[in-house]
Order: C-alpha cells, then sequence, then structure tokens
C-alpha cells in the first residue's frame, strides 16, 4: 500500500497536478480583466530588462484565483528552461511567515508559549539588552522576535561561522545568537529586520514540541492545508530528508551560479540556512508554488479555515489552521511596541520595507512579506485581495531587482478591484 501511494504521488507530480487548476473569472469577482492583464507588461518589461528570468503571478479574490500566468524562463544555466505555473520557488524569507510564523502561532493559541515570555525562558542563557549608559537590563520576549523589534543583528557571516563551527551546526549558531551577536536598541523601541529573530524562534518551537519546524510545519501546516508542492529542503546526507521531496526537485527552479560553476537547486540560497541549519531553519527554506501560496493567503482571508476546493486541486474536507483569534492576533500591529516598527507578528504591514504594498491598497489592512531570491505576498484583508508574485531574480546571478516591480504588480491588481 505504502509504495502504491509513493507511485501515485510520483505521478501527480511528474504530471503537473496545477494543471488541473480552474481558475475563475475575474469579471465574476469583482476585477476588470482588462487590467489585470496590464501585469504581464510590466513583468515581460522587467524580464526584458533583465531584472529577471521569469516570473509566476497568482492574483486572489476571496476564495478563488482569477488570475494565474507563468512569464519568461525557469532557468537559463545550465540549459533554457520554459517558466510552467508548476514551477516551486526557493521562498526565502516569505519562510517566516508561512513556515514559522504559522507554525509558532498554533503554539500560542495551544497555549504552549506567550508573547511576553522571554527568549531566556526557552534559550538558557540567552543574554538581555543592556543600557551602556545606566546599565540597565531588558529582556527580549517572544513578541520582539516575531515583530523584528529585538534589536539583535540583522545577520551573521556565514563563511566566519562555517570556519568557526563547520557546516550543519544548529547549536552552535543558536549559542552564537545568545551569547555573542549584538542588541542594537531597547527591545521593542525600534525595528531592525532580522534573520537571528526567526532562527530564534525555530530553537524555541523545537524545544517545546521537540520536532525539526521542518517536520512540525510539514505536519501541522502543510499537511492539513493540503499543500503538495511546499516543503523544506534539507537535502544533506545526515539530515532525514522524506522521499517525496527528491520527487518535487524536478519543479524546483534554480538560483544562484555557485564560484564551482554548480548551480543551487532543492539547496536553501540563504547561506546560515544553508551551511549552518542544513535547510531546516527558521528564516528560510521553504519551497512553494502560486496556487499553494495562494491556499495559504485564502486561509488568511478565511481567519484561519481552508476551505475545500476541489477545482484548485485541494480535496478534502474544511479544515481549521488557525484560530479566529489567533489570526487576528497575528494580523494585528502590537501596540505594546514603538510606532517605527510597524510589523505584525510575522508580517509587515506599514514598517520601512512595506514599498511592495503599492500606492493604492489600505495601508491599515494589507499584510506582505518578501523573500531575498526574488518572491512576495501581498494579503489586503479590506478587499479580500491576495497577491503571489514569484520570481528567481538571483538566477542566474544575485544581481536582478524586483523593488519596483512589486509595487506596480500591486497598484495594478489594487486598480482592477471594481467592487
Amino acid at each position: 500500500m505504502r509504495k502504491y501511494c509513493l507511485l501515485l504521488l510520483v505521478l501527480l507530480v511528474s504530471t503537473g497536478l496545477c494543471a488541473q487548476v480552474k481558475v475563475a473569472k475575474p469579471e465574476d469577482h469583482g476585477m476588470d480583466p482588462d487590467r489585470l492583464a496590464r501585469g504581464d507588461a510590466v513583468i515581460d518589461e522587467a524580464i526584458r530588462a533583465e531584472d529577471i528570468p521569469g516570473a509566476v503571478l497568482s492574483v486572489v479574490r476571496r476564495n478563488d484565483i482569477v488570475y494565474l500566468k507563468a512569464y519568461g524562463n525557469k532557468s537559463v544555466v545550465p540549459d533554457t528552461v520554459p517558466m510552467t505555473v508548476e514551477t516551486m520557488f526557493d521562498l526565502a524569507s516569505l519562510s517566516k511567515c508561512v513556515g514559522t510564523t504559522l507554525s509558532f502561532m498554533q503554539l500560542i493559541e495551544g497555549g504552549y508559549v506567550r508573547l511576553t515570555d522571554p527568549v531566556k525562558r526557552y534559550i538558557p542563557g540567552f543574554k538581555p539588552w543592556k543600557d551602556p549608559e545606566t546599565g540597565e537590563e531588558v529582556d527580549i520576549i517572544l513578541r520582539d522576535l516575531l515583530t523584528h523589534s529585538s534589536g539583535l543583528s540583522a545577520y551573521y557571516d556565514a563563511d566566519l561561522f562555517v570556519e568557526r563551527f563547520g557546516t550543519n551546526q544548529p547549536d552552535s549558531l543558536m549559542h552564537v545568537i545568545a551569547t555573542e551577536v549584538d542588541r542594537q536598541f531597547k527591545p521593542g523601541s525600534d525595528f531592525l529586520y532580522s534573520c537571528l529573530n526567526f532562527i530564534t524562534l525555530q530553537h524555541i518551537l523545537e524545544n517545546v514540541t521537540g520536532e525539526r519546524l521542518s517536520d512540525y510545519a510539514e505536519l501541522h501546516v502543510f499537511a492539513p492545508l493540503g499543500l503538495k508542492h511546499t516543503c523544506y529542503f534539507p537535502l544533506q546526507k545526515d539530515l532525514r530528508t522524506p522521499s517525496r521531496h527528491l520527487d518535487l526537485l524536478p519543479l524546483v527552479a534554480p538560483t544562484e551560479v555557485q564560484s564551482d560553476g554548480s548551480v543551487l537547486k532543492g539547496a536553501v540560497h540563504d547561506p546560515l540556512a544553508r551551511l549552518a541549519n542544513g535547510g531546516n531553519s527558521g528564516n528560510a527554506g521553504v519551497f512553494s508554488n502560486a496556487v499553494d501560496l495562494s491556499r495559504i493567503c485564502m486561509m488568511v482571508m478565511n481567519q484561519g479555515m481552508a476551505r475545500q476546493d476541489k477545482k484548485l486541486g485541494f480535496s478534502g474536507e474544511d479544515t481549521r489552521i488557525l484560530s479566529r483569534a489567533a489570526v487576528r492576533l497575528m494580523t494585528t500591529i502590537p501596540p505594546a511596541n514603538a510606532p517605527s516598527v510597524g510589523r505584525a507578528l510575522g508580517w509587515d504591514v506599514k514598517s520601512e520595507h512595506s514599498g511592495l504594498r503599492g500606492d493604492l491598497f489600505n495601508p491599515e489592512t494589507t499584510l506582505m512579506h518578501t523573500g531575498y531570491t526574488g518572491t512576495s505576498l501581498i494579503i489586503d484583508l479590506d478587499s479580500q485581495t491576495a497577491i503571489v508574485l514569484l520570481t528567481n531574480r538571483v538566477h542566474p546571478a544575485d544581481d536582478g531587482s524586483v523593488s519596483r516591480l512589486r509595487a506596480l504588480v500591486s497598484n495594478i491588481v489594487a486598480g482592477a478591484i471594481r467592487y
């Protein structure tokens, strides 16, 4: 029976499950199809300018995908391969919201952790911020990590880490974050986007649950949502790797060409996630496609409920991933933080990084996040509209740009809403 299920999964992957997706008519959901089609021109222009090799765009309205299209090429090195809507992308920092945050919100609603718990409760020896003038010490709490208001430095040099500790040493990385990394300001008083915040959240989750983050997210988030093209890719031989990951590998878009001429594919681009954490990392490591991410957007807009939707390839019963209360908490800027922070839990609302929202979406009700590789999500809870824009701008070299493209697409989609 097990062999039969595995064979069925391989067949579904090889035939492209997303090919079964039925896209709704934009006009049936109050959107102007001609205005939406304007997005094609700006994406094609970015491809011609060599900002990106290709892209996949999905526009969601309420519980339907109303626009789904692939552009350009999935890869140009070593071979040119056309982009398809089935393509899976290295989500980079989108992993923070779709993997780590959704998992962590389940811990909050399950009574395992509290937002006001100090990090040292779960990571012994995690040092506080210390006022250089008065000597006052203030503990970093879980809310500070989720909103990037902890003051932890933005990153830690991966080459230096490997030189000190070698590869695949997650405990050593956590020790460095806990005891060595600078605390730049008093927790909750300012904003500094930091991958180290979410690596710390990863370790808290793993200490509380006894499971790797990648395993927890797959079992409690991705599987209940019915996602068949979303997973972490810890492909190192010394890590447990579900066989289905290898079956999905042909769908993955490559990222950057390495110094030895090899191309990263199915190994996370982020250096700390790949070298220090072996792909199982709180800041990066999830791979997914546009349809699966659209499903996540629908769940958030449905206040935690994933609806049965056979036309999108998702069968089964309606499934609640998060409580309404947890979604409300996740999507609200904590009032205890300084106004300059501008972040909800795991999502951006109106921080200095919120330019991808464009000029038309409601700044009070729009969630968003970006990934370094060229991925982004935007969810406007007010209009029940979401945008999934996936590119691999770091292929073949890390010199592409999508900042303006994201904002232009946002304006086009928002401007296409009639009612």
